[in-house]
């Protein structure tokens, strides 16, 4: 899987991410601090206000931004928005008031939900070769897990030595070190696109395309499906460890850590998988399991009165590792459905979308736990997912080839063409035309 690195770009480009993403998990633990000093007692409130503010950001500001800056240079634009994510993280020490941080953060994740999409959208075309781009894609996943994982206790280390300010200081310094990185080498720049119509048409191209993907539509219910799973972990887990199990602060931590072992250990074992098994077999299935885990929790949370410590670290296990099988071949599936020139716009709406799913499921795995129960709170969760899981399997063709052969069709300006490789994944045989603008659609059968 290392073999990867051997290309210096990718190699580069890599670095800069895991150094990004370790400045953000030091800022995540700095800016639950920073929210305690300002507020108080109401520290929650303002943390978790700040957090939805990260979401909007990420559903919303994704699409537009990749519709303005997708065409300019990556590496000037990736820099930049390094840049200023480094501006307001060493900015955020010296604000008092609540509405600065919402302001600042709002900034932050605002230039975070456009230099993903950009970033991603750059690996295809420095590793054209699929089993390349697949163990790319598991590093990028292991990168995310184990900042899950590390983060928090670097945090803790690094508070023994320094004030919690100081971690805003490292955050910055790990962005500007990114910049360093991505500065340091050449990142293919992207494809020329034609931008003829307006600029709702260009922010909502990679949504719609996403829409008219067959295979598409079956990753966003299967996002629905993980954050469906995902969010039983993240919002419940200290209620659920503190108040019915009665466990301490640590335990939590163990209860998070054991959920990222999984998403872990599962990224591990995919590329080998993949090389078998066919990315809806893996993903379609993955969702299923999650339904099924979260069934189990409801059926013996009710039965025994409860998970027990070692069955919540079990379940939380199976969660992580069928989230990280059913969301890691994401990418693949988008690089395989898309011509160059695309690659951004689509890289943008599953970003968006997949956000979006999380933005629903939050609220939801909160408030049922809140007003009804756990084993309420899984059995919802259980039927979203399973509901999410069939839908995947209606929506993504059960016939899904590499390559299907199409006719070519030119439309006027104020269209967009849906081309060949964005519906690679149709499962089409025969040769069609596609036509979407705001008066009519025409669907193949």
């Amino acid at each position: 899987m290392l073999a990867v690195l051997r290309n210096r770009t990718y190699r580069h480009l890599f670095g800069a991410q895991v150094i990004a993403l370790t400045g953000t998990g030091l800022a995540t633990v700095a800016l639950g601090l920073l929210a305690y000093r300002i507020a108080g007692a109401d520290a929650g409130a303002v943390l978790g206000t700040a957090l939805a503010i990260k979401m909007v950001a990420y559903v919303t500001v994704a699409p537009v931004a990749t519709a303005v800056l997708g065409a300019l240079p990556r590496r000037a634009v990736l820099v930049a928005l390094d840049l200023v994510r480094a501006g307001v993280a060493v900015t955020l020490p010296f604000v008092d008031q609540v509405w600065q941080v919402f302001v600042l953060i709002f900034v932050l994740q605002s230039a975070s939900a456009a230099f993903t999409p950009i970033f991603q959208a750059a690996i295809p075309d420095v590793l054209p070769d699929e089993r390349e781009y697949t163990r790319a894609v598991t590093l990028s996943r292991m990168a995310y897990d184990l900042e899950g994982l590390l983060s928090p206790s670097l945090a803790a280390g690094l508070l023994l030595l320094m004030s919690s300010n100081n971690l805003f200081l490292g955050t910055s310094i790990g962005f500007v070190a990114s910049a360093l990185l991505v500065v340091s080498v050449v990142v293919p720049h992207p494809k020329p696109v034609s931008r003829k119509g307006s600029l709702y048409t260009a922010t909502t191209r990679g949504i719609r395309i996403y829409f008219a993907t067959p295979r598409l539509r079956g990753l966003l219910a299967v996002h629905l499906a993980a954050a469906a799973a995902g969010s039983m972990v993240i919002v419940n887990t200290v209620a659920y460890v503190r108040d019915v199990l009665g466990r301490g602060e640590s335990s939590v931590g163990v209860a998070l850590a054991f959920n990222g072992v999984g998403s872990l250990v599962a990224a591990l074992l995919l590329p080998r998988l993949l090389d078998r098994v066919s990315d809806r077999a893996v993903v379609v299935r993955a969702a299923v399991a999650l339904a099924a885990v979260l069934f189990a929790g409801a059926t013996f949370a009710t039965l025994l009165g409860g998970w027990h410590w070692q069955g919540l670290l079990v379940l939380w296990v199976l969660i992580g590792a069928g989230c990280s099988l059913a969301l890691t071949p994401g990418a693949r599936l988008i690089r395989r459905s898309s011509r160059p020139d695309d690659r951004p716009a689509l890289f943008a709406a599953d970003f968006a979308l997949s956000h979006a799913c999380w933005l629903l499921c939050y609220p939801v795995a909160g408030w049922i736990a809140s007003v009804a129960n756990m084993p309420t709170a899984f059995l919802v969760l259980g039927t979203v997912t399973a509901m999410a899981a069939y839908a995947a399997f209606r929506l993504w063709p059960d016939h899904d080839p590499e390559e299907v052969e199409h006719e070519h069709h030119d439309l006027e300006a104020d269209h967009d063409h849906l081309h060949d490789a964005e519906l690679v994944g149709s499962g089409w045989r025969h040769a069609h035309e596609f036509h979407i603008d705001d008066h009519h659609e025409r669907w193949p059968r």
